[in-house]
């Protein structure tokens, strides 16, 4: 065991934490800036106390929170704008999949989307595509119809929902299986 330390291997094991708690942190943080944008008072608006929850759940720093919520009601200028888009798409055996980003280019973030559906077997759809198969409630897209999937097919679906989770700006992924 020469050559190998305690600290080496907390330092690799450290600092995959900590990638994965700066891509979800950067991810609450985008959420948290669009739901600031319709008040930053997070009594009189429930979806920035829902986001403000949900990043406190996740132990993110209140000074983060506080900066996001400053960036959304345009408080720290020179930053981009965030915009939020609802993507609808048919994953592999025709899967309806709803897609929540939150991006600062929007032609950026939809290309990759596309090319992240053409590579696993889907494709980008047209407003009002896909969303017939879902309802809306609590905040969540719920399906209305589950549709059963080949073996196949849910290998290709899985491996896209993990490449699109990966993907910085994609926040929520919904899909009726």
């Amino acid at each position: 065991m020469s050559g190998h330390s305690k600290w080496a291997q907390i330092k690799h094991q450290k600092g995959a934490a900590d990638a994965r708690k700066s891509k979800e942190f950067s991810k609450l943080s985008r959420l948290i800036s669009i739901a600031a944008r319709k008040g930053e008072n997070p009594e009189m608006n429930p979806e920035l106390r829902s986001a403000i929850e949900k990043a406190r759940s996740q132990n993110m720093p209140l000074d983060n929170i506080e900066r996001a919520i400053k960036r959304g009601a345009g408080k720290i200028t020179g930053e981009s704008t965030l915009e939020q888009i609802r993507c609808e798409a048919y994953g592999p055996a025709g899967v309806a999949m709803i897609i929540d980003v939150i991006t600062d280019n929007r032609n950026r973030s939809i290309s990759e989307i596309k090319h992240l559906l053409n590579e696993y077997g889907g494709k980008l759809g047209e407003p009002g595509s896909a969303i017939w198969a879902f309802d809306y409630k609590d905040g969540l897209w719920k399906p209305k119809i589950k549709i059963e999937v080949p073996k196949e097919d849910k290998e290709k679906l899985d491996k896209l929902i993990r490449a699109l989770d990966e993907n910085e700006d994609v926040q929520n992924i919904y899909v009726n299986v």
